[in-house]
């Protein structure tokens, strides 16, 4: 059975399981999210209080594998509101019509560049540099300068020092490979994977994975180098056993070193909760919500009056000329490019 006929298999079990669920009355509403979503209990309880209502989540795989399996139950969906596509994939989002159109009053909040679809069908939430973060222990102990462009992990001295994502399933890996297209261009992009392939590199599914599983400051891992968000280090410093002044790990932000990556929420088509589906996704919006995503996903809200914790401003970082593609040339180009990649890295 090919990867394919997997992902449906999969989606038709989920829908199975959560079809009874979702809309089983007006008093619950479902989210459908990728795996790394979170947000404070307490900012749920509020949700809940406030409109009466129990919220339900499903959290699904990573970005990529939740937009197929939206895709592949569009006739019957698992949820009421979808968060997580983000600009590497808004366009397919649109073209397969999945979601309604809805603006949200709180949109008037929202930053101005950060909204990408004129139909409203996706509303922007928050946002993120994809880059490169290193351990910083790690290079000092081996008294290694730390990569500082992209161009530093094909040097012989960072083989088999990186992990990053497979842009087939997993948003920051899709962003890390558009941030490569964006330095190197279409036409040398290739041939930097397969230098950075002769490195040994690791490749692996999602986000969680590589950050939890391989990157040597957040596990057990033996690689200090990972694609992750140029606002994660604050989450060593909050997370530390013991109060850190600095951070343990940083992030790459040099020119063209980074990708920028904003996540949207939208109403699913079929909900038979419209009311509370478009109430949700106005308190997603709302400051509420937005001044927990900094803590709770280590990215930037999309709200322009949330306020930011104080560890986030200290530790966070955004890129100064981040690579930035059009939705066109993206919705143009996206799936010939994962298709060379996956011809040039992993087979």
């Amino acid at each position: 059975m090919n990867r394919a006929s997997l992902i449906y298999v999969f989606s038709l079990l989920i829908s199975l399981l959560f079809t009874g669920n979702c809309f089983a009355g007006d008093d619950e509403i479902t989210l459908m999210t990728h795996d790394s979503f979170n947000i404070s209990k307490e900012v749920v309880a509020q949700f809940e209080e406030e409109y009466d209502v129990t919220l339900r989540f499903l959290k699904a795989g990573d970005a990529g594998i939740v937009l197929n399996q939206a895709i592949l139950s569009k006739n019957n969906p698992m949820a009421d509101v979808l968060f997580g596509i983000d600009n590497t994939r808004l366009s397919r989002a649109l073209e397969e019509d999945i979601f309604e159109p809805y603006r949200s009053p709180l949109l008037d909040e929202i930053q101005d560049n950060l909204k990408l679809d004129a139909s409203h069908r996706l509303l922007p939430v928050d946002y993120g540099d994809v880059c490169l973060n290193y351990d910083k222990k790690w290079f000092a102990d081996k008294n290694l300068a730390p990569p500082n462009t992209l161009e530093d992990l094909i040097k012989p001295a960072y083989d088999g020092l990186t992990v990053v994502e497979n842009p087939a399933t997993s948003s920051p890996g899709l962003a890390f490979l558009f941030a490569t297209i964006g330095r190197f261009g279409e036409d040398n992009y290739l041939i930097y994977w397969k230098k950075l392939r002769d490195s040994r590199l690791l490749v692996v599914n999602g986000w969680e994975e590589a950050y939890w599983g391989h990157f040597s400051a957040a596990s057990k891992g033996d690689r200090p180098i990972v694609v992750s968000y140029a606002s994660s280090p604050p989450v060593e410093v909050l997370y530390a056993k013991t109060k850190l002044k600095e951070a343990p790990t940083a992030a790459v932000v040099s020119d063209q070193s980074c990708f920028r990556q904003i996540e949207f929420v939208g109403i699913l088509k079929g909900t038979k909760n419209r009311k509370l589906a478009r109430q949700l996704v106005d308190f997603m919006l709302s400051r509420t919500f937005q001044e927990d995503i900094p803590l709770q996903m280590f990215v930037f809200p999309g709200n322009r009056d949330a306020v930011l914790p104080e560890v986030f401003v200290k530790h966070a970082k955004m890129a100064k000329r981040p690579v930035m593609l059009s939705s066109e040339k993206i919705t143009q180009n996206r799936e010939k490019w994962i298709e060379d990649w996956t011809e040039t890295v992993l087979r």
